[in-house]
Protein backbone atom coordinates (compact mmCIF):
# COMPACT_ATOMS: atom_id res chain seq x y z
CA UNK A 1 0.00 0.00 0.00
CA UNK A 2 1.51 3.52 -0.79
CA UNK A 3 2.37 5.31 2.10
CA UNK A 4 -0.45 8.10 3.40
CA UNK A 5 -0.74 11.59 2.21
CA UNK A 6 -2.00 13.24 4.43
CA UNK A 7 -2.95 13.22 8.26
CA UNK A 8 -6.88 12.31 7.55
CA UNK A 9 -5.27 9.22 5.13
CA UNK A 10 -3.28 8.13 8.57
CA UNK A 11 -6.19 8.24 10.49
CA UNK A 12 -8.49 6.51 7.70
CA UNK A 13 -5.87 4.06 7.22
CA UNK A 14 -5.53 2.85 11.20
CA UNK A 15 -9.55 2.72 11.20
CA UNK A 16 -8.66 0.39 8.64
CA UNK A 17 -7.44 -1.62 10.47
CA UNK A 18 -9.97 -1.27 14.04
CA UNK A 19 -7.37 1.41 15.60
CA UNK A 20 -8.75 4.76 15.95
CA UNK A 21 -6.69 7.27 16.29
CA UNK A 22 -6.67 11.61 17.37
CA UNK A 23 -5.33 13.86 15.18
CA UNK A 24 -2.33 14.51 17.35
CA UNK A 25 -1.48 11.10 17.84
CA UNK A 26 -1.82 10.83 13.99
CA UNK A 27 -0.07 13.65 13.24
CA UNK A 28 3.50 12.08 14.69
CA UNK A 29 2.75 9.17 12.83
CA UNK A 30 2.43 11.27 9.41
CA UNK A 31 5.78 12.79 10.25
CA UNK A 32 7.71 9.89 11.25
CA UNK A 33 6.27 8.32 8.39
CA UNK A 34 7.41 11.25 6.08
CA UNK A 35 10.87 12.27 7.81
CA UNK A 36 11.62 8.66 8.42
CA UNK A 37 12.11 9.33 11.95
CA UNK A 38 11.81 6.67 14.57
CA UNK A 39 8.44 7.53 17.02
CA UNK A 40 8.76 7.39 20.46
CA UNK A 41 5.28 6.80 22.10
CA UNK A 42 4.97 7.36 25.95
CA UNK A 43 1.73 6.51 28.38
CA UNK A 44 0.15 4.21 30.30
CA UNK A 45 0.20 0.83 29.96
CA UNK A 46 -2.61 -0.66 28.08
CA UNK A 47 -3.82 2.80 26.62
CA UNK A 48 -2.88 1.77 22.56
CA UNK A 49 0.98 1.98 21.76
CA UNK A 50 1.86 -1.25 20.67
CA UNK A 51 -1.39 -1.76 18.58
CA UNK A 52 -0.65 1.42 16.89
CA UNK A 53 2.58 -0.76 15.52
CA UNK A 54 0.40 -3.61 14.51
CA UNK A 55 -1.72 -1.33 12.92
CA UNK A 56 0.61 0.65 10.75
CA UNK A 57 2.45 -2.95 9.71
CA UNK A 58 -1.35 -4.27 8.95
CA UNK A 59 -2.17 -1.21 6.57
CA UNK A 60 0.73 -0.55 5.13
CA UNK A 61 1.60 -4.44 3.83
CA UNK A 62 4.26 -4.26 5.57
CA UNK A 63 6.46 -7.42 8.07
CA UNK A 64 6.31 -6.81 12.32
CA UNK A 65 9.37 -7.36 13.28
CA UNK A 66 8.93 -6.95 17.48
CA UNK A 67 11.63 -6.10 20.01
CA UNK A 68 10.44 -6.52 23.52
CA UNK A 69 12.82 -5.42 26.44
CA UNK A 70 13.77 -6.26 29.45
CA UNK A 71 15.48 -5.96 32.19
CA UNK A 72 19.32 -7.46 31.10
CA UNK A 73 18.78 -7.18 27.48
CA UNK A 74 21.85 -6.77 25.89
CA UNK A 75 23.03 -5.37 22.36
CA UNK A 76 24.08 -9.05 21.59
CA UNK A 77 20.96 -10.64 22.08
CA UNK A 78 18.79 -8.32 20.44
CA UNK A 79 20.91 -8.41 17.20
CA UNK A 80 22.33 -12.10 16.55
CA UNK A 81 23.57 -15.13 18.15
CA UNK A 82 25.46 -18.16 16.79
CA UNK A 83 24.02 -21.47 16.10
CA UNK A 84 26.36 -23.15 18.45
CA UNK A 85 25.11 -26.63 18.42
CA UNK A 86 24.95 -26.51 14.58
CA UNK A 87 28.63 -25.00 14.97
CA UNK A 88 29.36 -28.46 17.04
CA UNK A 89 27.97 -30.65 14.43
CA UNK A 90 30.16 -29.41 11.67
CA UNK A 91 32.80 -28.86 13.79
CA UNK A 92 32.40 -32.72 14.69
CA UNK A 93 31.92 -34.16 10.83
CA UNK A 94 34.78 -31.38 10.19
CA UNK A 95 37.25 -33.57 12.45
CA UNK A 96 35.48 -37.10 11.19
CA UNK A 97 36.51 -36.77 7.58
CA UNK A 98 39.92 -35.31 8.22
CA UNK A 99 39.51 -31.76 7.57
CA UNK A 100 42.44 -30.15 9.96
CA UNK A 101 42.89 -26.95 8.58
CA UNK A 102 41.93 -24.94 11.44
CA UNK A 103 41.96 -21.18 9.79
CA UNK A 104 39.49 -22.51 7.42
CA UNK A 105 36.98 -24.13 9.35
CA UNK A 106 37.00 -21.23 11.57
CA UNK A 107 35.78 -18.73 8.99
CA UNK A 108 33.01 -21.64 7.49
CA UNK A 109 31.59 -21.89 10.93
CA UNK A 110 31.80 -18.02 11.76
CA UNK A 111 29.53 -17.67 8.32
CA UNK A 112 25.39 -16.67 7.53
CA UNK A 113 24.72 -20.42 7.93
CA UNK A 114 25.38 -20.30 11.52
CA UNK A 115 23.85 -17.02 12.42
CA UNK A 116 20.27 -16.90 14.23
CA UNK A 117 18.90 -13.75 13.35
CA UNK A 118 17.57 -11.49 16.05
CA UNK A 119 14.71 -8.45 15.66
CA UNK A 120 17.47 -5.79 14.99
CA UNK A 121 19.28 -7.51 12.31
CA UNK A 122 16.11 -9.07 11.20
CA UNK A 123 14.79 -5.35 10.35
CA UNK A 124 18.19 -4.34 8.68
CA UNK A 125 17.18 -7.56 6.02
CA UNK A 126 15.30 -6.67 3.13
CA UNK A 127 11.98 -7.50 3.25
CA UNK A 128 9.00 -8.62 0.70
CA UNK A 129 6.89 -5.78 0.44
CA UNK A 130 9.60 -2.85 2.09
CA UNK A 131 11.13 -1.66 4.73
CA UNK A 132 9.26 -3.52 7.89
CA UNK A 133 7.98 -1.78 10.74
CA UNK A 134 10.18 -2.65 13.84
CA UNK A 135 8.40 -2.47 17.30
CA UNK A 136 10.97 -1.76 19.97
CA UNK A 137 8.39 -2.73 22.91
CA UNK A 138 8.67 -0.95 26.53
CA UNK A 139 12.16 0.40 26.01
CA UNK A 140 11.82 1.25 30.19
CA UNK A 141 12.82 -1.79 30.48
CA UNK A 142 16.00 -2.28 29.66
CA UNK A 143 19.01 -0.17 30.80
CA UNK A 144 21.60 2.68 30.02
CA UNK A 145 24.29 -0.12 28.17
CA UNK A 146 21.36 -0.69 25.55
CA UNK A 147 19.98 2.55 25.63
CA UNK A 148 23.82 3.50 23.90
CA UNK A 149 23.41 1.25 21.90
CA UNK A 150 20.21 1.97 20.03
CA UNK A 151 21.50 5.60 19.71
CA UNK A 152 24.11 4.07 17.11
CA UNK A 153 21.52 1.58 15.28
CA UNK A 154 18.95 3.94 15.04
CA UNK A 155 21.07 7.32 13.96
CA UNK A 156 22.84 4.92 10.46
CA UNK A 157 20.50 1.97 10.69
CA UNK A 158 22.97 -0.29 10.99
CA UNK A 159 24.55 -3.40 13.26
CA UNK A 160 27.83 -5.01 13.32
CA UNK A 161 29.03 -8.42 13.87
CA UNK A 162 32.63 -9.00 14.36
CA UNK A 163 32.91 -11.78 12.67
CA UNK A 164 31.17 -10.56 9.60
CA UNK A 165 31.63 -6.41 9.34
CA UNK A 166 28.46 -4.23 8.96
CA UNK A 167 25.44 -4.77 7.92
CA UNK A 168 23.27 -1.57 6.86
CA UNK A 169 19.71 -1.35 6.05
CA UNK A 170 19.23 -1.09 2.18
CA UNK A 171 16.03 0.66 3.72
CA UNK A 172 15.39 2.29 7.11
CA UNK A 173 12.63 0.15 8.90
CA UNK A 174 9.82 2.31 10.38
CA UNK A 175 10.74 2.39 13.69
CA UNK A 176 8.12 2.78 16.43
CA UNK A 177 9.64 2.68 20.63
CA UNK A 178 7.09 2.33 23.68
CA UNK A 179 7.70 3.42 27.12
CA UNK A 180 5.29 3.04 29.74
CA UNK A 181 7.40 5.05 31.89
CA UNK A 182 8.29 3.02 35.15
CA UNK A 183 11.77 4.93 34.90
CA UNK A 184 13.08 8.05 32.17
CA UNK A 185 14.60 7.00 29.06
CA UNK A 186 17.88 9.01 28.27
CA UNK A 187 17.38 12.45 26.37
CA UNK A 188 19.88 11.44 23.79
CA UNK A 189 17.53 8.31 22.71
CA UNK A 190 14.49 10.65 22.36
CA UNK A 191 16.22 13.11 20.31
CA UNK A 192 16.54 10.56 17.54
CA UNK A 193 12.71 10.53 17.61
CA UNK A 194 9.65 12.26 16.97
CA UNK A 195 7.53 12.29 20.33
CA UNK A 196 4.00 11.63 21.27
CA UNK A 197 2.37 10.62 24.63
CA UNK A 198 -0.71 8.31 24.11
CA UNK A 199 -2.97 9.40 26.92
CA UNK A 200 -6.54 7.22 27.96
CA UNK A 201 -9.27 8.67 25.33
CA UNK A 202 -11.93 10.55 26.15
CA UNK A 203 -15.79 9.11 26.73
CA UNK A 204 -16.62 8.99 23.11
CA UNK A 205 -13.53 8.09 21.66
CA UNK A 206 -13.08 5.18 23.79
CA UNK A 207 -16.87 4.51 23.24
CA UNK A 208 -15.88 4.82 18.85
CA UNK A 209 -13.05 1.64 20.08
CA UNK A 210 -14.83 -0.18 21.75
CA UNK A 211 -17.45 -0.52 18.91
CA UNK A 212 -14.83 -1.11 16.40
CA UNK A 213 -12.87 -3.38 18.27
CA UNK A 214 -15.86 -5.57 19.87
CA UNK A 215 -19.17 -4.93 17.54
CA UNK A 216 -21.06 -7.40 18.40
CA UNK A 217 -21.85 -5.16 21.64
CA UNK A 218 -25.10 -3.82 22.11
CA UNK A 219 -24.88 0.63 21.86
CA UNK A 220 -26.46 0.41 25.21
CA UNK A 221 -24.25 -1.72 27.12
CA UNK A 222 -21.16 -0.52 25.11
CA UNK A 223 -21.58 3.35 26.68
CA UNK A 224 -22.30 1.66 30.12
CA UNK A 225 -19.01 -0.26 29.58
CA UNK A 226 -17.28 2.71 28.75
CA UNK A 227 -18.80 5.06 31.18
CA UNK A 228 -17.93 2.37 34.15
CA UNK A 229 -14.02 2.08 33.00
CA UNK A 230 -14.19 5.90 33.37
CA UNK A 231 -15.36 6.35 36.61
CA UNK A 232 -12.72 3.41 37.45
CA UNK A 233 -10.02 5.31 36.49
CA UNK A 234 -11.11 7.99 38.79
CA UNK A 235 -10.03 5.85 41.69
CA UNK A 236 -7.08 5.49 43.75
CA UNK A 237 -6.03 2.19 42.63
CA UNK A 238 -2.62 0.41 41.55
CA UNK A 239 -3.07 -0.30 38.18
CA UNK A 240 -6.01 1.92 36.30
CA UNK A 241 -7.76 -0.69 33.31
CA UNK A 242 -6.24 0.66 29.94
CA UNK A 243 -8.31 0.46 26.73
CA UNK A 244 -7.17 -2.99 26.12
CA UNK A 245 -8.74 -4.13 29.52
CA UNK A 246 -11.97 -2.50 28.44
CA UNK A 247 -11.97 -4.08 25.36
CA UNK A 248 -11.40 -7.34 26.86
CA UNK A 249 -13.95 -6.58 29.66
CA UNK A 250 -16.56 -6.12 26.86
CA UNK A 251 -15.55 -9.59 25.33
CA UNK A 252 -15.84 -11.55 28.73
CA UNK A 253 -19.87 -9.69 28.91
CA UNK A 254 -20.56 -10.96 25.39
CA UNK A 255 -19.69 -14.53 26.49
CA UNK A 256 -21.98 -14.15 29.41
CA UNK A 257 -24.85 -12.87 27.02
CA UNK A 258 -25.17 -9.95 29.55
CA UNK A 259 -27.20 -7.22 27.98
CA UNK A 260 -27.07 -4.87 30.89
CA UNK A 261 -24.46 -3.83 34.14
CA UNK A 262 -25.23 -4.56 37.28
CA UNK A 263 -22.82 -4.82 40.69
CA UNK A 264 -23.40 -8.77 40.24
CA UNK A 265 -22.32 -9.02 37.37
CA UNK A 266 -19.13 -6.42 37.59
CA UNK A 267 -17.96 -7.90 40.92
CA UNK A 268 -18.22 -11.44 38.50
CA UNK A 269 -15.93 -10.08 35.93
CA UNK A 270 -13.65 -7.56 37.63
CA UNK A 271 -10.58 -9.72 36.75
CA UNK A 272 -10.60 -8.76 33.41
CA UNK A 273 -10.68 -5.37 34.27
CA UNK A 274 -7.63 -4.95 37.56
CA UNK A 275 -4.89 -7.07 37.75
CA UNK A 276 -3.89 -6.69 41.06
CA UNK A 277 -5.70 -8.40 44.12
CA UNK A 278 -6.29 -5.30 46.53
CA UNK A 279 -7.59 -3.53 43.65
CA UNK A 280 -10.04 -6.17 43.16
CA UNK A 281 -10.90 -5.96 46.76
CA UNK A 282 -11.44 -2.31 47.19
CA UNK A 283 -14.07 -2.82 44.26
CA UNK A 284 -16.28 -5.20 45.81
CA UNK A 285 -19.82 -5.19 47.67
CA UNK A 286 -21.15 -1.59 48.08
CA UNK A 287 -18.06 0.60 45.56
CA UNK A 288 -18.77 -1.45 42.48
CA UNK A 289 -22.62 -0.36 43.02
CA UNK A 290 -21.28 3.24 43.71
CA UNK A 291 -19.11 3.15 40.66
CA UNK A 292 -22.05 1.90 38.47
CA UNK A 293 -24.31 4.42 39.93
CA UNK A 294 -21.64 6.95 39.32
CA UNK A 295 -21.26 6.11 35.78
CA UNK A 296 -24.75 5.99 34.78
CA UNK A 297 -25.78 9.46 36.19
CA UNK A 298 -22.39 10.69 34.20
CA UNK A 299 -23.15 9.08 30.64
CA UNK A 300 -23.66 11.68 28.41
CA UNK A 301 -26.83 12.16 26.17
CA UNK A 302 -27.12 9.47 23.14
Amino acid sequence: MRQPGDIGDVQQMLSQQGYVCGRALATALFLSLRLGRPLFLEGEAGTGKTEIAKAIAAALGRRLIRLQCYEGLDASTAVYEWNFAAQMIALRAAEAGGRADNDALTQHLFTEQFLIERPLLQAMRPQPGGAPVLLIDEMDRTDAPFEAFLLEALSDFQVTIPELGTIKAPEPPIVILTSNRTREVHDALKRRCLYAWVDYPDFEREAEILSARAPELSRTLSREVVAFVQALRTEDLFKKPGVAETIDWAKCLLALDAVTLSPQVVADTLGALLKYQDDIAKMQGSEAARILDQARAALPPA
